[in-house]
């Protein structure tokens, strides 16, 4: 996979998963992709693709952003969060304040950004 196919793979994340957020919210979705891709060894592609993992690829009938000026501000987000330090203490997980998964048993709670909750592993 080449690095240009990985950073489209983390900004449709990114766009998809959180572009109504405020930028601090957005950076930490990016570093959730980037730490769950580090922590597999997989490329950002397969680590988005994988099932049931983020809920836009399974909703989805296209990809392609709809709102390009979101879809730019998702593409500067992943560029800060390239370019910073993981304030997400190695969150590999996330869901929306709104809703509590079950799996939340298994993870802690890391922080809140935006309105999504952030985990990892216990």
């Amino acid at each position: 996979m080449s690095l240009l196919e990985g950073l489209l793979w983390l900004t449709l994340n990114v766009y998809h998963e959180a572009r109504s957020e405020p930028q601090i919210g957005q950076i930490a979705v990016a570093h959730v992709t980037l730490n769950r891709a580090t922590e597999k060894g997989l490329p950002i592609k397969e680590v988005v693709q994988q099932p049931h993992q983020f809920s836009w690829t399974l909703q989805k009938d296209s990809y392609l952003p709809e709102d390009p000026k979101a879809f730019l501000m998702c593409m500067r987000s992943v560029y800060l969060a390239l370019q910073a330090s993981d304030y997400t203490q190695g969150a590999t997980h996330f869901h929306l304040d709104s809703v509590e998964p079950k799996w939340t048993s298994e993870y802690t709670f890391l922080d809140q950004y935006g309105s999504h909750k952030f985990y990892k592993y216990k």
